[in-house]
């Protein structure tokens, strides 16, 4: 049986991409060697990010 983990995933999401995004992502997995997996992990993160940080001025109260 495998290790316990402290955060277990048990959601999988599927996507298709082009030969193109596939080929990118490839690279991106070689120069990095980390996994698809983790890569869109960071991906999703630095997304949030953003959203966050563009979302924030629309939320602000006027003085």
């Amino acid at each position: 049986m495998g290790r316990m983990r402290e955060n277990p995933r048990y959601n999988v999401i599927s996507m298709r991409i082009s030969d193109e995004e596939r080929d990118r992502l490839q690279q991106i997995m070689e120069a990095t060697q980390k996994s698809v997996s983790d890569i869109m992990r960071e991906a999703m993160e630095i997304f949030a990010v953003q959203l966050q940080k563009t979302e924030q001025p629309h939320h602000q109260k006027a003085a």
